[in-house]
């Protein structure tokens, strides 16, 4: 696919997914949605990326404010929503489960761990965004909304149902009925943002922290370890939580990645990842 509202780089197992409409200041638009989910698909059918940090362009002095505002204006002249995405829309993760076979919900289904550094303001689908990503690095004094209480919309893309998750649903109602402004200090004490950084050092530090889990964490660890999250996500049985936790064990034990922990372990040395089984 030919890129023009994102950019993409690799290195040393983590890619860099940037959001680069600098002139409109990384809005989001159809276009920009139908990228991001094919380099996501990308990332997680390569066993080479085992990260993937999601950030805006630093010259569009924004994360991403949200829906490009000629977008909103487009939906009104055409009296209704229209998401302008392709009717064959790619969606990483879905055979998963067909349960988070929808936007931004198929984030679940990755097997890449996905980090938002949120380097500036982050409102509406680009809160959405960041909130679907596994961890967040955020800028001091970066304003967040979810902006659709203000624009008589309801919210967005699973946000109802995933933000209770994280922050508990008292903070959740507070942040989703107001529809207000909050800073990164603010949903860091709230828990929604795990690290804080100066706005010209986020991307460094979501970088630095994917490498030291690609570096740190066998492959397969990393990626059974998101199903595991995501699968009990989407059940209350906690048996069967224990169940997937031996049968996964069981079967890793049997690994090379296994017998090169215990011998790094006991050498005192990094280990030396093979690779990410399936699954």
């Amino acid at each position: 696919m030919d890129l023009k509202t994102t950019r993409w780089d690799v290195d040393d197992g983590v890619g860099v997914l940037t959001l680069s409409r600098p002139a409109r200041h990384n809005a989001w638009t159809g276009r920009m949605h139908t990228e991001v989910r094919h380099l996501l698909a990308l990332a997680d059918d390569d066993p080479a990326v085992r990260a993937v940090v999601v950030t805006g362009d630093p010259d569009g002095g924004a994360f991403c404010p949200g829906a490009d505002t000629r977008a909103l204006e487009g939906h009104v002249e055409r009296g209704g929503y229209d998401a302008g995405t392709p009717p064959d829309l790619v969606t990483p993760g879905e055979m998963f489960d067909p349960r988070i076979d929808a936007d931004f919900s198929w984030f679940l289904g990755l097997r890449t761990v996905t980090i938002a550094a949120v380097n500036g303001a982050a409102a509406g689908v680009g809160m959405v965004l960041a909130c679907w990503c596994d961890l967040r690095v955020a800028a001091r004094g970066a304003k967040w909304t979810t902006a659709h209480g203000r624009l008589n919309l309801p919210a967005e893309y699973g946000l109802s149902w995933l933000l209770p998750r994280l922050i508990g649903l008292s903070r959740a109602n507070d942040l989703l009925l107001s529809s207000r402004v909050a800073l990164s200090e603010e949903l860091a004490d709230m828990g929604l943002v795990n690290r804080l950084a100066d706005p010209d050092g986020v991307l460094d530090t979501a970088r630095r922290w994917a490498h030291q889990l690609v570096a740190e964490t066998s492959p397969h660890a990393l990626a059974a370890t998101k199903r595991q999250l995501a699968a009990d996500l989407l059940h209350d049985d906690p048996a069967r939580s224990v169940r997937d936790a031996q049968a996964r064990l069981d079967a890793m034990t049997t690994e090379d990645d296994y017998r090169e922990a215990i011998r790094a372990f006991l050498e005192r040395r990094p280990a030396r990842w093979r690779g990410r089984p399936d699954g």
